[in-house]
Order: C-alpha cells, then structure tokens, then sequence
C-alpha cells in the first residue's frame, strides 16, 4: 500500500490478495523444503517491496515507482508504456512514425493522446517495446502456471541438493532460484560474456540480495564450443531457471521440450510475459505492465476512487512471479522431474488479484494519523482491526555475489564439463 496511490494523497488498499499469495508462496515453498529450509519465518509480502526499500522508492499515480512506466491516456483508453532502456528511447520514432522532439514522456504523451490504444500497443510489441491496454481484470482467470509433462519422472534419493541451473536475469527468475537456495539447493548463475545480467548495473544491494551464494559461469554464446559447454551443464542440472522469449532460446539451439525430454528428472521453469506459447510469447514484459495487461491498474484506480488507473506496488509481477516459480520447480524436482513449467507474470497477477481477502461486503477505511507539523502516516481499519501502512522493507544480503564468471572453470571441472 505505500508503494500505491497517488503522490499527495492516502495509499490505496491493493486488490485482489497480492500480500496473501506472496505469504502462501513463501510458507508452501518452506514445507516442501521441509528441514532443508534456510529461509527462516520469510515474510512473503515484504519480498514485494524490497527493491523499492533499497531503492527508496514511492508511490506515484500513474507512474511506477521506479519511474520507467506510465499510464498514458489514448482516443479509446488508457495504455502502459515501459522505457527502461537507451534501446527503448531509440525505438521511438518507428512506433510513433515521428522524430523525437524534446521531452521523451512528453512527446510520448501529448501523440498517444491522438490514437487509438490497440494498434499503439500492437505495434509497439512489434518493435520490441513493453506496452500494455489497462484492461478490467477477468472474473475467472486462468491458472498462474501451465505444466507439461515431457518425460516420466525419475526416483530422487533422499537428502540430496537439487542442482539449479538459473539462466534469469533482473528480478523474477533471480529471486526464484535465490529462494531455491534458500530451500537447500545449489544453485549456478549462468551469464552471457557479452550481455550478462542487466541488474549487475543496478543497486549493488538489490543485486547481492538476488545473487549471493550463487557460483557465477560466464559463456560465450557466439561460440559453438561454449554453447555445447551449456548444454552439458543443463544436462548435469536438475532444475533451469529462465526468462527469455522462445525465439531467444530458439536462437541458442536450446530447446526446452526436448531437453526435458532427453534429460532424465529434470524441471524446466520458463519465466516470460505472457506465456512461452500462443499470440504473446514473444512479446516484451516487465514486472508494472505484465500486471497493467492482468488488470491490477484498473482494479487499483477503482479501489481508489481515482478518475485513472494506478499502479500497484513495484514492478509488482516479478517477485510474484519469482515466489511461485520457486514453489513450482521445487514441487516438480521432489516428484521426480519431467515437467516443462511455464509461469507468466500476467498470468501471476490475474490469479492474485482474483482472490478477494476481505470478502466483497467488508468495509475498509484508510485513516491519516499523525500529528500536526508531523510526516503523514496512515492505517488501515478492515473487519475490526486497526493496522499501519507498513513502509517497504527489505533483508540485507547474505553476502557479496560473485564476479561475472569466478567460479567457471571450477564447476565446469566438476561437473567434468
């Protein structure tokens, strides 16, 4: 809630269950863990907010609170339009058919203003931009993952660490294989040589946060002989972790299916947008506008009585996403593997936002409290308890993660790769 609403005004009670289905993530992953678990009692809702706490990030309306996506008004609705990178900027002038002029977000919005909001967001895709419609949530949405089984399963000896192989990068998939560790497992972060991790420039915190206690394998993937070096260490894995659209994998050689299929027990989790298969499998989404494209901004504007939709929270399906990711592949490994998982982060949202915590006749109020002259401050009063609005919060970090490739030659040697 601190993270959502407008700038000057009160914070606005999420919808759907976004607190609950992190808190339940975190307490299924801990009893499948069982006494592996490392993770302690691991607050599952405050994992939604620890890059804004590092960070020091708040709310904003009808832009994110890390400030890269905005809610735009189009001729025909509202639209998402995320622009976290140079490339973003520069693929601006093909989307808007115009050279850019000035202020980048005042260009943007003055011409979205004009159009239409489907065809501005199609094309958008087209070019490689994250874009979304605010849409209304779905009354019934469907699952949060889809699983298919691609090998029988195989028999697991008992007490031994499943080996994590995390080919992520940025939130969602880091966060899953770092609460994978958390869960007992050995996890191994995969990096391109030419294009590691893009959260490697970010908060060096947020960063170790997500990272520490991974060993680091750097490869060239422009090299045949590397790309074989992958594939081995997949083969020796019991669980990927990744994030990439289909075509990117496609264009490694890598093929999830198959690699399930060909390697006894092991669990594939893929982390996209919209789904690794149908119209949006290769479309861009970050963590605000896959949760705008779910509908959590309408739900949100609704909630706050607000003339606009709002942004929820940070980034918001990612850490959503991460937890259930994690849950999901540490159920498939301790079944004996064989699944190719698929988690789409608007398909995270949807499935949160449609449970409802307070029951559809509750009242909640929110209530400034604080003293004159004093910082605002405000609780909650729902069903007969009173609660602050809790600021974001984050864990430190276990420890300072690796150097892009440390430990490459030494787990390729083990591994006897």
């Amino acid at each position: 809630m601190a993270l959502t609403g407008p700038p000057d005004g009160a914070p606005v009670v999420t919808p759907g269950d976004l607190a609950g289905c992190a808190r339940d993530a975190i307490e299924a992953l801990g009893l499948l863990a069982g006494d592996a678990w490392r993770g302690g009692a691991l607050d599952g809702a405050a994992l939604l907010g620890e890059r804004a706490a590092i960070l020091g990030l708040g709310r904003h309306g009808t832009i994110s609170p890390g400030g890269a996506c905005r809610l735009l008004p189009t001729a025909t609705g509202w639209i998402a339009i995320n622009l976290p990178r140079d490339d973003d900027l520069a693929s601006l002038p093909a989307w808007l058919g115009e050279p850019l002029r000035g202020d980048p977000w005042d260009f943007v919005a003055e011409r979205v203003g004009r159009r239409h909001a489907a065809p501005l967001v199609a094309r958008a895709r087209l070019l490689g931009l994250a874009a979304a419609e605010a849409v209304t949530p779905r009354v019934r949405p469907r699952p949060w993952c889809r699983v298919e089984r691609c090998a029988p399963p195989v028999s697991r000896q008992r007490h031994r660490e499943p080996l994590v192989v995390d080919l992520s990068s940025l939130w969602a998939g880091p966060l899953a294989t770092h609460l994978l560790g958390l869960a007992g497992a050995r996890v191994i972060k995969v990096e391109s040589v030419h294009r590691p991790d893009g959260a490697r420039r970010g908060a060096p915190a947020f960063y170790d946060l997500l990272n520490a206690g991974k060993e680091s394998v750097a490869v060239d993937l422009r090299s045949a002989a590397d790309r074989a070096r992958l594939r081995a260490l997949i083969a020796s894995s019991d669980v990927v972790v990744e994030s990439a659209r289909p075509r990117a994998l496609a264009q490694l050689g890598l093929d999830a299916r198959e690699l399930v299929a060909s390697v006894p027990g092991l669990t594939w989790v893929g982390i996209t947008g919209y789904g690794r298969t149908g119209r949006g499998a290769n479309w861009i989404a970050f963590g605000d506008d896959a949760a705008v494209a779910a509908g959590l901004a309408t739900a949100t504007g609704i909630a706050g009585g607000a003339a606009s939709p709002l942004f929820c929270a940070d980034a918001v399906a990612d850490p959503l996403a991460g937890m259930h990711a994690a849950v999901a592949a540490l159920d498939s490994w301790r079944r004996g593997g064989g699944l190719l998982v698929d988690v789409a982060l608007r398909a995270v949202v949807a499935a949160a936002l449609a449970r409802d915590p307070h029951g559809r006749d509750a009242t909640v109020e929110v209530r400034r409290c604080c003293e004159p002259g004093a910082e605002p401050a405000w609780d909650v009063v729902a069903g007969g308890r009173r609660e602050p609005v809790a600021p974001p919060r984050a864990r430190p970090a276990s420890g300072v993660a690796r150097a892009l490739g440390a430990d490459t030659e030494a787990v390729l040697r083990r591994l006897t790769i």
